[in-house]
């Protein structure tokens, strides 16, 4: 157990305190935005709360690692890193982020560090908790800048796989309109789904 976490509280006090200390107060309050996001779709959905509260108040637990510390954490646990995420390494911060979970915060749940390694891409077959914390990170409170957030927020407690692929869907638009490059994973996900809800 880190020194900065004290066994005798709350596992979500505990974790907020130690991740204050580690990322900007906006990336702060950003974290606690997505936890309790995460909290209310899981209890929409039936999942477990907990699970989603320490997922989202984690997810992005490297965001304060620079783009050499994220490739270099990535390599040396053998995780794979495809050209988008090279071409962009801040990509890598939700890898990175189910590294420290695990080794610095003292995360055994698989769940949870699926949860926080796929949050930015997605993947086919994702979790409940995995389509939470996605979909939490999109929608919390401080998010401002997103398409058709407010059609996205009404969605999200009434169909959590339409609300997964508009997401996508939506992403996906604005990288192609900015000519950004696209992360094979984000494209397979959108696919998947695309087949799953015939859309």
């Amino acid at each position: 157990m880190s020194d900065k976490i004290k066994k005798d509280q709350p596992t979500r006090i505990r974790l907020a305190k130690a991740i204050e200390k580690e990322l900007n107060y906006k990336r702060f309050l950003h974290s606690l935005g997505v936890a309790e996001t995460a909290a209310a779709l899981a209890m929409r959905y039936d999942a477990d709360v907990e699970k989603a509260e320490i997922a989202g108040i984690l997810h992005d637990c490297a965001k304060y690692m620079d783009e050499k510390e994220l490739i270099g954490i990535c390599k040396k646990r053998g995780v794979a890193i495809s050209d988008a995420e090279y071409d962009n390494p801040s990509l890598l911060h939700a890898k990175a982020g189910a590294i420290l979970a695990q080794e610095k915060y003292d995360i055994d749940d698989p769940e949870i560090l699926e949860a926080i390694r796929n949050h930015t891409t997605g993947k086919p077959e994702m979790s409940l908790l995995d389509k939470i914390i996605y979909i939490a990170d999109y929608i919390e409170p401080g998010r401002d800048q997103a398409p058709n957030l407010s059609i996205v927020r009404s969605m999200a407690f009434e169909d959590i796989d339409r609300t997964l692929f508009k997401i996508l869907e939506d992403i996906l638009l604005y990288l192609q309109a900015t000519g950004a490059r696209i992360d094979p994973m984000t494209g397979k996900t959108y696919q998947y789904y695309r087949e799953e809800l015939d859309a």
